[in-house]
Formats: structure tokens, C-alpha cells, sequence
């Protein structure tokens, strides 16, 4: 099966490392132009090359911006539709690991992570929403953890927040899909991401890391983010037409929930 985007735009937060970035590739290498939204300017500019070197010739825009904010997320969406004409595609990759024990979450955290991990989605979709049902075409995927189905102990508020746009996932399925704009979730596992290159700056204590865990994992390895971004890029597509409100794992089979 051939997977094009040729065409289409795309809007992807947190696009400028790890899974975004390989998704951003991905997208661009199937004809897609695409905008790139991150809080870091540095990051930025590398990115952008990275997209071009897998798609030579794509349409790329770049914008520093802070998606836990109103503000931030207004700025991503503009520079967009000015960039590119229109978001076809949204993906709400943007996200951090925020996790400890219950009570020692402050109030700010809660907030911050909500911010971050719900409002974003909730403001951005609100955004995005109103062409594509005009259009009667339109694709959002969120990107969450495993965690939004099976929380353990010691997750709280992110896998709180990520339950919560689970739920946002679904309900918003529901609405617009007789408008032709399709919902879905990925939900993220042990894959090689850039919070854990960050963990692990060093390449063997990224490798060790790779290896001790990947015997945890039923499938035997960790995931590479490229294997994260086919699986968006084919929800991205129209051979992806009949499928909304899902929330699917991409974790090598951990998850005891499926």
C-alpha cells in the first residue's frame, strides 16, 4: 500500500526532536507540507533541515512557540495558515514527563502539566476544527502514553492529563465525523524518544538503557520513532477513511490494556 499526503498540510507540535521530528519526516517524505512548533528556537533551524534531507524540495515552516499557553497556540496555528495556507493535519505531540508520588504533585503541576497535555489539544483542535468540517476533511491525532489506559502508581499528573485527552479524543470523534474530520490517539510506550536521549545524552548509556529494558518489553526491543510515525502517517491518510475515536497502543505489547 502506497501512503500519500501529496497535497496536505499538517500542523505538529513538539516537532522539532524525537517523535515529532520522525513524524514531520515521515509526513514531508509523503508529499505533505509541514509546520513545526517547539519552545526552542535553537532546535528549530536543525529541524527544519532534517525534514528537508528526507524530503528534498518540501514545504517546511518553523515557529518558535509555548503550546501550554493561549498565546502559544494561536502562534503555532498562524504561522501554519500563513506558511502553508491551511492545517489539514494536526498532530498534538507536544509533551513532557511529569510523574511522582500523589501528594507530592503540587497545584502548579497539576496546572502546568494540564496546560500542557490537555489545554493545548483542547485549544488547538478548537482552532483547526472550524476549516476542516468546512472542507469535509480533516485528520487529528493525539499523541498519549500507555499510561492514559493503565496508570501506575507514582504517574500522577501525567497520566491523568493523558486520560483526559483520551476522553477529549473520543468525544470529539463522535462530533465531527460526519464531517469528514477523523479523531484518533496514539498512545506511546517504551519508544526511543528524545526524553530519553536526554536521560541518556551518552550513546552506550543510551544503548545499555536500549538493551535492560527491551527484555521487559514482549516483542523484545524498545520502539524506534520511525515505527511510531508510520503508524501516524497511515491515520494521517485517506487509507486511514474509516477509522476515528481510537486509542491505539504503540508499545511493543506491555501495556495490559489494549
Amino acid at each position: 500500500m502506497q501512503i500519500s499526503l501529496k497535497g496536505r498540510t499538517a500542523l505538529i507540535t513538539g516537532g522539532s526532536k524525537g517523535l515529532g521530528l520522525a513524524m514531520a519526516q515521515a509526513f514531508a517524505a509523503a508529499g505533505a507540507g509541514v509546520a513545526i512548533a517547539a519552545r526552542d528556537p535553537a532546535t528549530l533551524d536543525a529541524a527544519v533541515a532534517a525534514v528537508r534531507e528526507a524530503a528534498p524540495g518540501a514545504s517546511v515552516v518553523a515557529v518558535a512557540a509555548d503550546v501550554a499557553t493561549a498565546a502559544g497556540c494561536e502562534a503555532a496555528f498562524q504561522a501554519a495558515v500563513d506558511g502553508l495556507g491551511r492545517v489539514d493535519i494536526l498532530v498534538n505531540n507536544a509533551g513532557a514527563a511529569r510523574a511522582g508520588p500523589f501528594q507530592s504533585v503540587s497545584d502548579a503541576d497539576w496546572q502546568a502539566d494540564f496546560d500542557l497535555k490537555l489545554f493545548a489539544h483542547i485549544r488547538l483542535c478548537r482552532l483547526v476544527l472550524p476549516a476542516m468540517r468546512e472542507r469535509r476533511w480533516g485528520r487529528i491525532i493525539n499523541v498519549l502514553a500507555i499510561s492514559a489506559k493503565a496508570p501506575s502508581a507514582n504517574s500522577a499528573p501525567s497520566s491523568v492529563s493523558r486520560a483526559a485527552s483520551m476522553a477529549l479524543t473520543k468525544a470529539m470523534a463522535s462530533e465531527v465525523a460526519a464531517d469528514g474530520v477523523l479523531v484518533n490517539a496514539l498512545l506511546t510506550g517504551l519508544v526511543d524518544s528524545d526524553q530519553w536521549r536526554r536521560r541518556y545524552p551518552d550513546d552506550a548509556a543510551l544503548a545499555a538503557w536500549k538493551a535492560q529494558t527491551g527484555k521487559v518489553i514482549p516483542i523484545g526491543r524498545v520502539g524506534e520513532p520511525e515505527e511510531f510515525a508510520n503508524l501516524a502517517l497511515f491515520l494521517a491518510s485517506d487509507a486511514a477513511s474509516y477509522i476515528t475515536g481510537t486509542a491505539i497502543n504503540v508499545d511493543g505489547g506491555i501495556s495490559p490494556v489494549v
